[in-house]
Parts: structure tokens; sequence; C-alpha cells
């Protein structure tokens, strides 16, 4: 990192400490992390999907106050702060999957995350609510991401500020999920390797897998970690870090990047940092990107395609979200505003040239040929 470049960011140079700063081996016996819910509360979830049913609201226009909840929405605010300001994940349990259908399922997950923030799209096709499950498609196909596989997913950070997961049916061996406190990694790098703290700073070139949009670059450089407004904010995916070298106008990776994503790997995965969260079939699982790095273990399914692993996705923009740096984003600008900050911009998007009336460049503006798509192949 240059001096010039040192100057301008702050780099946290002392450990990271309070709630978001936690061991995998310290919450393994608590349970302080799970929200179970009462019969009220599913009382409530039923009678909202009633409500979106009865008045016909497509799924993807169907907003909180479509989606009432008189109790459980002040639950699922707390919620939100604790992503936030808390360990930064919560595992809710208790949803009774087997009464719906998956279509009902998905009406579900989306009007609880409408409590939580604002859904971004996950991928290059606009696709809002996504589904996890293993298409046949490898990890060895550039244009391939790892929730289109049954292969195992070494930690890393999803695009968005909260990932939602929610567990239809799980696989017939494996497939289980991890986390680790992006704070208690990198104090463990601040521990045992110092020297390579600053290199978690510098913009770092990630393969966006054919997910750009026309004229922008397959890849974009951005930090790893930033400290911000007394918050430490983490992005890491070795994959992509790793299959953005074929790229010949991104920088080589040095041996010390190598060594850097070593101990981060090392750290996350051990017994001392990894929780396993036990995600199970009507688990609604939340995690923070910038402070959980989360991983899945490789899974084999079983014959019957009704009962092959099934995980709902959503990307979650949090209302009262932290702030960011412009860094962050490094040589992307960011999309937010009404559609959210983060997640991946779709093919159609549309660009306004020139600058808004702040000087400033103009924030894109999102439109979808299909208002209420949802990847369902």
């Amino acid at each position: 990192m240059s001096t010039a470049h040192a100057n301008a960011i702050e780099v946290r140079r002392q450990p990271c400490t309070g709630p978001a700063a936690w061991s995998g081996a310290d919450l393994a016996d608590r349970d302080e992390w799970v929200l179970r819910l009462s019969p009220e509360h599913i009382e409530e979830l039923e009678s909202a999907l009633r409500a979106v049913r009865d008045r016909g609201v497509p799924l993807l226009k169907v907003r909180s106050a479509d989606f009432p909840l008189p109790t459980l929405a002040d639950v699922l605010e707390r919620v939100a702060d604790e992503l936030e300001n808390g360990r930064g994940f919560v595992l809710v349990k208790g949803i009774p999957l087997e009464r719906y259908g998956r279509a009902a399922a998905g009406t579900l997950l989306w009007g609880l995350g409408q409590h939580l923030g604002i859904p971004v799209s996950q991928n290059a096709a606009g696709h809002m609510l996504g589904h996890a499950r293993d298409t046949g498609r490898t990890l060895a196909d550039p244009f391939t991401r790892g929730y289109q596989t049954r292969a195992a997913l070494p930690f890393h950070t999803d695009g968005s500020d909260v990932l939602g997961l929610m567990c239809l049916t799980p696989p017939r061996v494996g497939g289980r999920t991890f986390l680790a406190s992006a704070g208690a990694v990198y104090n463990a790098v601040l521990t045992y390797r110092p020297d390579l703290i600053e290199r978690l700073y510098r913009p770092h070139h990630h393969d966006r897998r054919g997910e750009h949009t026309p004229g922008e670059r397959p890849h974009h450089a951005v930090p790893l970690a930033a400290w911000h407004g007394g918050k430490l904010s983490m992005r890491y995916h070795r994959l992509y870090l790793e299959s953005a070298q074929r790229f010949p106008d991104v920088p080589r990776l040095e041996p010390a990047d190598v060594e850097l994503f070593d101990l981060i790997d090392r750290a996350a995965s051990s017994p001392r940092y990894s929780l396993d969260v036990g995600f199970e079939p009507g688990d609604l699982l939340l995690v923070n990107n910038y402070a959980v790095l989360h991983s899945r273990t490789a899974y084999e399914d079983f014959a019957e395609p009704e009962r092959k692993r099934h995980v709902l996705r959503l990307w979650l923009t949090l209302r009262k979200g932290r702030d960011l740096p412009p860094h962050f984003w490094g040589d992307r600008a960011e999309t937010a505003g009404a559609t959210g900050r983060g997640g991946i911009t779709p093919h159609d998007l549309v660009t306004i040239p020139g600058h808004d009336a702040s000087g400033g460049p103009c924030r894109p503006h999102i439109h979808t040929t299909d208002p209420d798509r949802t990847d369902d192949r």
C-alpha cells in the first residue's frame, strides 16, 4: 500500500471488540442468536399470507403494508438492529413450511424480508428471490456461481448488506452451513500476521463471473476491509479473487496475498472461530455480509427431484444499515437509493449520462422488463 493510500484510508491496528467479534466456540452451546417463533407469530404469518392471496398482489409488488405483522414486525425490527449492531446474524426457527407449498414459502420469505430491508437483484438476470440448488454446473465454469452447484463453498461474503436463506428441503448428505465473525477473523490476522493487515485495505480484483453489463469490465477492484464509523466491514470471496486472474489486465496475486487468503481461510474454518448453525427445514438464516462470513460443505442429493436440496435466497439492503466509505465500492459506482445498495446490476440497466444537480454522477435507474421476476428455473 502506498503511503498516500495508507494516509487517506483509516486502518484499524487494534483488535475489534464488541458483540460482532464473537467466536464460534463461545456460541456453540448458547442460543441467544436463535429466534424461535411463537404460535402467535405463526398465526400472524398465516394471516399475512392470506391477505396477500386474497388481494392478489403479485409477489414482487408485496410491501410490508401488504404483509401485516402486528407484533412480529417489532421483533423483526430488533432482528434488523441485531444484524447491524449486534453479532451480525440471527437464526429464525419454527416456520411451519410443511403447511405450505413452495410458492407460499417464497411469499413468506419475501414478506418477512420487506419488514427487514429492501431486496436487491442477486444476478444479472435481475432475480430478486433466488433458489439455491444444484443445477449440475461446476465452479470450473467461470460463468457459474456457488449457489448453482453442490460443491463446497469456503468462507465468503455475498454482495449485499444482508443475506437471507430459508431452508425448504435439505440434501441427503452434507450441505452444512457455518458462520464466522469477520471481526474475529480480522483479529486473527492482527495476532498472527500484523504485517498483512494493511493488505486487507488494498483494492483486490474480483471476477464478476460474466455478470457485468455491456461496456463494464468483467472484474472490479475493491478492498477486502474498511474501518468506518467505528465498524469493520469485510468483503471476501477467494474463488472470485483467484478466478479474476484469468484476465490479463488484472495484476498478479503476490505471495503475500496468498498468505493473507490462507490465513483468513484457516481462521474462519477453525473450531475456535466457526459456528455450525444446524440449518434445517423451516429455518431462516439472516447474515450481515459485512460482519459475518459464511460457508457451506459439499452435499449429495436424493435421486427424486422433489427431495433435492432447495434453499430460497434473498439479498437485502438494511434501512438503517451502516455508512460505508466511497472507496469500499472500489471502481464500481454504489447502486443505492430506492432500489437498495449492493446487489448485481441487471443487464437491462438504464444509465443516465451526465451529472445530477449537485454535480455528482447520476445514479443509475433500473427498469426491468419483468417487474415480478424471480429465479424459478
